[in-house]
């Protein structure tokens, strides 16, 4: 598929110096060129993610009717890291369109652009401002960010090998299997699931980071510590940084505008619009259109009652963590998500209905696989010190003076190689995302 990449990157450079000509000139086909290389974008998603999806539906759905249509499917590989480099050809595209952006000339930055190696399987999804505007500076190797970027890639594979890959053993045992356990090993693997989920995503983003930092290139943050968050749109602006900011400039903000005279009902109905479409982007299933759903629904209590538009700020005790309020609304946000998170998880809708099911009605005694949990749960709770020190403490105030401080990248990074080898998988799978 490498070709396919590039005859894509060489297109959209080309276009984007014609969107940009006639940008200088205020000419209206500037509009109608970044129109028709986005639709060239979006088709390449149709055909490569949705297009035997759509044949199978519609096949379902005519012979659920009474028509045989006997359709049968392609055989389709889906390019790596399509639904990333589409989402970056288009994003620049839109950004020449609207004069936020002068189009590089040089087309060895484009395609550093579209295909960065540490961003293209699972992103970050950058914006191409901040990123060429990094390409036209003298690099050199920068002490500072070479041992941040380290420091991030080590803690990226503490959280996918320690955390992630050491639940998976014990979460897939229970959701491959999930008609052979009960309500009460469905339960736990439910409110585990968002864990893995978060160590898996956020691993990766903080190696991606880090390689790009000691290439001397800062990427978009992608995970901001999510479930200290106190309601799904608090915690929609943490998580997938990247692909939310996205699809709020380039599909929210749009239809909010175009259906503004509905007013608050109007900025709803863009909201689950656009959560239709993070779910279908996760993957062509129609859970996934469900769990988009799901989460643009959850916002109807924000939405009527007015909480959507005031600033979320978090009452906090002298020692700078959360009071018992806060804590409650982010319990029950991660409920919410957990829960959300069953359709993400399951194979099928089928399969969603019987775990829910047998949560509600089918208890009994508790799957446990002793090691795996034991080694999970030290790391999920240094995971979560961790965050906890990022989010409401001050750093500065927990560095001590003297060797620990002079030499604090590199102990840090020796720590965290410690513990990898200690409860890393080191035969783990692959990355969640790059299925995506």
């Amino acid at each position: 598929m490498i070709p396919l990449l590039a005859i894509s990157t060489l297109l959209f450079y080309a276009l984007g110096l014609i969107v940009g000509k006639y940008k200088e000139k205020e000419n209206q086909r500037a509009g109608f060129y970044a129109i028709l290389g986005s639709l060239f974008g979006i088709g390449l998603l149709l055909y490569f993610k949705y297009l035997n999806f759509f044949i199978k539906s519609f096949s379902e759905l005519f012979d659920s009717l009474g028509f045989q249509t006997n359709w049968g499917l392609f055989n389709i590989v889906m390019p790596l890291g399509i639904s990333f480099f589409t989402f970056k050809l288009i994003s620049y595209l839109i950004e020449i369109n609207r004069g936020n952006l002068t189009p590089t000339k040089n087309v060895v930055d484009f395609a550093t652009y579209i295909s960065f190696f540490p961003t293209i399987l699972s992103g970050p999804i950058d914006r191409p401002k901040p990123f060429l505007a990094q390409l036209n500076k003298v690099r050199v190797l920068d002490y500072l960010m070479a041992s941040e970027g380290l420091k991030r890639i080590f803690w990226g594979m503490f959280m996918k090998m320690c955390v992630a890959d050491r639940l998976s053993i014990y979460l897939d045992a229970i959701f491959n299997n999930s008609t052979h356990h009960n309500g009460t090993s469905l339960a736990v693997a439910v409110l585990l699931y968002p864990i893995q989920l978060y160590a898996d995503f956020a691993g990766y983003s903080e190696m991606a980071i880090g390689v790009a930092l000691i290439l001397g290139i800062k990427v978009a943050e992608n995970f901001k510590r999510p479930f200290f968050s106190t309601n799904i749109a608090d915690y929609w602006r943490k998580w997938h940084i990247s692909l939310t900011s996205w699809l709020t400039d380039y599909v929210f903000m749009p239809l909010n505008i175009k259906f503004r005279s509905l007013e608050k009902y109007g900025s709803l109905l863009a909201i689950i619009g656009t959560f239709v479409l993070i779910g279908l982007w996760h993957g062509a299933a129609w859970t996934f259109v469900l769990f988009g759903l799901y989460h643009g629904l959850l916002y109807i209590p924000l939405m009527l009652s007015g909480a959507f538009f005031k600033k979320n700020k978090i009452k906090k005790t002298n020692s700078g963590l959360p009071t018992i309020i806060p804590v409650i609304k982010m319990i029950r946000t991660y409920l919410l998500v957990a829960l959300g998170l069953i359709l993400f998880r399951s194979s099928g809708i089928e399969q969603t209905v019987s775990i829910l099911s047998k949560i509600f009605t089918d208890w009994g005694s508790l799957f446990i696989d002793s090691t795996s949990l034991m080694n999970a749960a030290i790391c999920i709770t240094i995971l979560f010190v961790k965050d906890i020190r990022d989010e409401y403490l001050t750093k500065t105030a927990l560095i001590s003076q003297g060797i620990i401080s002079r030499y604090r990248y590199e102990l840090t990074v020796a720590a965290y190689a410690i513990l990898i080898l200690f409860f890393g998988v080191l035969d783990g799978g692959q990355f969640i995302y790059f299925k995506f």
